[in-house]
């Protein structure tokens, strides 16, 4: 069976989606299904490129046994759309970026994260970059719940 492909989207590829990337990348090694789901993280913009994650969400990850270290900023290809099984953008200017430069035949993959989140009242992973250091501590909170959620759904799958 082909591996099921899974990509976390935010702007720039440094705070939101490598969060999401390390938790997700967290909750399927636990399950023990490294060979069936590959997680990735990309940015809709080409800002941070080569660059590692933010060291505020480096901090919050690491105080969840969650490892970022080794990611690098990219940005999301046309070979993604055609590739990735969900791609998942933290908000509705980056789900809005990709719709607009996705083929018509892969839109169905792209929605937002927080789709997967039980509070129907959250829709939006916010930008916690130029915030405090609580935003990252509320990210990583919203992230961890809707990538329960999300390997949950794809459990089903297998």
């Amino acid at each position: 069976m082909k591996p099921i492909k899974v990509m976390f989207v935010c702007m720039g590829n440094i705070c939101r989606s490598p969060t999401a990337h390390g938790v997700f990348q967290k909750l399927v090694d636990t399950a023990g299904l490294a060979d069936s789901i590959i997680v990735e993280s990309s940015g809709t913009t080409a800002y941070h490129v080569g660059e590692p994650p933010d060291h505020r969400a480096t901090m919050m990850a690491k105080s969840h046994a969650v490892h970022l270290s080794d990611f690098r900023a990219q940005k999301v290809t046309q070979q993604d759309y055609i590739n990735q099984s969900y791609i998942l953008a933290m908000d509705y200017e980056n789900l809005r970026n990709m719709k607009q430069e996705c083929p018509e035949q892969y839109q169905s993959k792209i929605q937002l994260l927080l789709d997967f989140h039980p509070n129907e009242f959250l829709d939006e992973v916010p930008d916690p970059y130029y915030g405090g250091d609580n935003g990252f501590k509320d990210v990583y909170e919203m992230v961890e719940v809707a990538c329960s959620e999300l390997l949950q759904k794809i459990q089903t799958k297998l």
